[in-house]
């Protein structure tokens, strides 16, 4: 694949009887190379997007803009899913275990920002509930993590 044979010239004419001696070449053809390395940044491209997916819930939708990312850490998001379970990023944590979990996670963070990710068929006594265990942990800079386009109160369509 990578080295060939190449004939070698003896002044333009062949001898008859001889054989023609064929020396190694020392040049390494990269193309094959160039075009796996191609395919394999396309594959990591389509793939990397969808590593991202945290756990599937259906969030309400809104109309509010959504927070400035200005944080070097990786943001940190607590899930409330529509069986109840609570989870942190991807992981499920029971509800009595949330406040400490929480409190070693911030006591490792620089930032105090949290997303808490609630399924729109969550009862608000829940959230709340769920809010206020972000708080006792040591997460004071809460986001709500919505859908956009959801309607306006001004009359006006989502869009």
């Amino acid at each position: 694949m990578g080295a060939g044979v190449q004939q070698k010239q003896t002044g333009g004419r062949r001898r008859a009887g001889r054989r023609s001696r064929h020396a190694a070449m020392s040049e390494i053809n990269v193309t094959p190379f160039v075009d796996v390395m191609l395919v394999l940044l396309i594959v990591f491209m389509v793939s990397a997007p969808l590593m991202t997916v945290g756990v599937p819930i259906e969030l309400p939708e809104t109309a509010a803009e959504p927070l400035p990312g200005e944080e070097e850490e990786e943001p940190l998001a607590v899930t409330l899913t529509p069986d109840g379970r609570v989870m942190i990023q991807t992981t499920e944590v029971p509800m009595e275990d949330l406040v400490t979990r929480l409190q070693g996670i911030a006591a490792e963070r620089d930032s105090n920002q949290i997303f808490l990710r609630a399924d729109g068929a969550i009862p608000y006594a829940d959230v709340m509930r769920v809010m206020g265990a972000l708080n006792a942990g040591g997460f004071r800079n809460i986001g709500l993590v919505t859908d956009s386009g959801g309607p306006r109160l001004d009359g006006q369509d989502g869009e």
